[in-house]
C-alpha cells in the first residue's frame, strides 16, 4: 500500500508539472523562470528545508548544464562553421538530389540512426541542426514555388524523423548509458542486446519518424529561432565552398571518433591501453573539440578565411544557444527536485502493487518513473535495480529483452520535467501545445511500439 506521504508526493509532483504548463501556455511566462519557480515551490511544499531545496535546484541545474553545456557550445561552433561555409547546403543538396524532396524525411531518419549509434541524443541534435535548417529552408522554397512536396510544416517534416532516429538509438541500443546500466544490472549479454535493440530500432524509427511525421507536420508547426536560422544561413556567396568529400569527411570525423570509442568499449577488455585512449578521444566533448579544430581548417582557413573571420564565425554561433541552455538547466533543476524528494521510489512502490508479466512490469515501472521524474536515466537505473531479482526468479525471461523493455519504458511521454523536452522545443521552435502533439507523442510511439516488438520477440527467443 502507498503511504499518505507517497500520495501527497504524487499530488505535489502532478501539481508542479501542471503549474509549469499553465504558467507557460496560459500566462506566457518564459520557460526559464516558470521552471525555476515550480522547482523551488515544489521542494518547499514537500516540506524540505531551504538548504535542501536550493541544493536540489542548483545541483540539478549545474549537472545538466555541465553534461550538455559543453556539447552545446562545441556543437554550435562546429555547426556554425559547417553552415557558414555552406557545407550544410552541400549535404542538404546531396540528400535531396539523390531521391528528391519527398525522400528527404527518410534520408534524415537514416542519417540520424547512423549518427545515433555512437552519439548521445543531445549531441546528435546539435550536430544535425545546420542540416535540418538547410533542408527545411529548401522545403520552404519549394513549397512557395508550388513544387510537389510533402504537406505540412517544413521544419517538422525534416526535424521529427531526425529526432526519432536519435531518440530510438539512444534509448534502446548500447553503448548508450541507459541500455548499459540495464544490461549490467540484469546481467544481460551486451552483444545480444545490441542485435535485438537494432532489430527493434529499425521499424520503430520508420513508424515514429517518417510515417508519424506525415500526420504531425499537418497539425503542428515549428519555427527555429530566427537568430539561430540567421546564423546557420548567413554566408558570403562569393566565398569559396568546401568540396563534397571534404564536407562529408569533416562532418563524420567526430562521429567516427565516437564510434571508435563505442567499438573499443564493446570489443576490448577494461584496462586495455587502446580502449583507454579511445575512451578519451571518443568522449563527446573531446571528439567535438577535435572536430571543431578540424572544421576551423577545412571550413575556414583552407577556404581563404582569415584567423579573425574564423574566430568571429565561431563566436557568433554561441549567443543563439544561450536561452536554450538556460531552459535546459531549469528543466534539470525541476527533475532533480523530483528525484531528491524520492518520487522514483514512490512510483516503483506503486508499480509493485500490480501483478503482471516481467516484461510488462519492467516497461511499466520505467514508464511511471519517467513520467514522474522526467529523466530517462533515472527511470532506467531505478527500474533496472528493482527488476534485477526478476531474472533469477524467472529463468524463462530473456535478460536482454528485459533490459530493452526498461529502455523502451524510459522513453515514454517526455514532458516539461525532461531537459530533452526543452532542448527540442528550443532548437526547433515548437509551441508548448504542439510539443505535446509532436515530441511527446513521438516518444510515446517509440515506447509503446518498442514494448510491442519486445513481446513479439519473446515468443521466438
Amino acid at each position: 500500500m502507498l503511504s499518505p506521504h507517497d500520495i501527497t508526493l504524487l499530488l505535489l509532483a502532478a501539481g508542479a508539472i501542471g503549474a509549469v504548463i499553465v504558467l507557460i501556455a496560459r500566462f506566457k511566462l518564459h520557460p526559464f523562470p516558470a521552471l525555476m519557480i515550480c522547482a523551488l515551490a515544489l521542494g518547499l511544499a514537500a516540506g524540505e528545508g531551504v538548504a535542501a531545496v536550493l541544493k536540489s535546484v542548483i545541483g540539478g541545474f549545474g549537472d545538466i548544464v555541465a553534461n550538455v553545456g559543453i556539447v552545446l557550445a562545441l556543437g554550435a561552433m562546429f555547426g556554425g562553421l559547417l553552415a557558414k561555409s555552406r557545407g550544410a547546403d552541400r549535404i542538404a543538396s546531396s540528400l535531396i538530389t539523390a531521391r528528391g524532396l519527398n525522400f528527404a524525411p527518410w534520408a534524415m531518419a537514416g542519417l540520424a540512426m547512423i549518427l545515433g549509434l555512437p552519439v548521445f541524443f543531445e549531441t546528435g541534435l546539435v550536430m544535425m541542426m545546420p542540416i535540418i535548417v538547410a533542408v527545411g529552408a529548401q522545403f520552404e522554397a519549394a513549397a512557395a514555388a508550388g513544387k510537389p512536396v510533402p504537406k505540412g510544416a517544413p521544419y517538422l517534416i525534416i526535424g521529427l524523423p531526425t529526432i526519432a532516429g536519435l531518440s530510438v538509438l539512444h534509448g534502446l541500443v548500447p553503448p548508450h548509458p541507459g541500455p548499459l546500466v540495464a544490461i549490467a544490472a540484469l546481467h544481460a549479454d551486451i552483444g545480444t542486446t545490441l542485435l535485438l535493440g537494432l532489430l527493434i530500432a529499425v521499424p520503430t524509427v520508420i513508424v515514429s519518424g517518417p510515417l508519424f511525421t506525415m500526420w504531425a507536420a499537418r497539425h503542428a508547426d515549428a519555427r527555429p529561432p530566427a537568430q539561430l536560422v540567421e546564423e546557420f544561413s548567413k554566408f558570403d556567396a562569393a566565398q569559396r565552398q568546401p568540396g563534397t568529400a571534404t564536407t562529408i569527411f569533416t562532418t563524420l570525423f567526430p562521429i567516427v571518433l565516437m564510434m571508435a570509442k563505442a567499438g573499443a568499449d564493446l570489443l576490448l577488455p577494461a584496462g586495455n591501453p587502446v580502449r583507454a585512449a579511445m575512451e578519451f578521444i571518443g568522449a563527446p566533448i573531446v571528439a567535438l573539440l577535435l572536430g571543431t579544430l578540424l572544421a576551423m581548417f577545412t571550413f575556414g582557413f583552407a577556404l581563404g578565411r582569415t584567423r579573425d573571420e574564423v574566430t568571429k564565425m565561431m563566436g557568433d554561433a554561441l549567443p543563439p544557444i544561450a536561452a536554450i541552455m538556460l531552459v535546459i538547466g531549469a528543466g534539470g533543476a525541476l527533475k532533480q527536485t523530483l528525484v531528491d524528494l524520492g518520487l522514483g521510489v514512490t512510483m516503483a512502490r506503486a508499480v509493485a502493487l500490480v501483478h503482471v508479466t516481467p516484461l510488462i512490469l519492467a516497461w511499466g515501472t520505467a514508464v511511471l518513473i519517467r513520467i514522474a521524474t522526467g529523466s530517462a536515466t533515472v527511470a532506467t537505473v531505478t527500474a533496472a535495480g528493482l527488476l534485477s531479482a526478476t531474472v533469477a526468479a524467472n529463468p524463462g525471461v530473456n535478460p536482454s529483452l528485459l533490459a530493452l523493455a526498461i529502455g523502451a519504458g524510459s522513453l515514454f511521454f517526455s514532458n516539461v520535467n525532461d531537459a530533452g523536452f526543452w532542448l527540442v522545443k528550443g532548437y526547433l521552435g515548437i509551441s508548448l501545445p504542439d510539443m505535446f502533439k509532436t515530441w511527446s507523442f513521438l516518444e510515446t510511439i517509440i515506447s509503446v511500439m518498442g514494448i510491442a516488438l519486445i513481446l513479439v520477440l519473446a515468443n521466438f527467443i
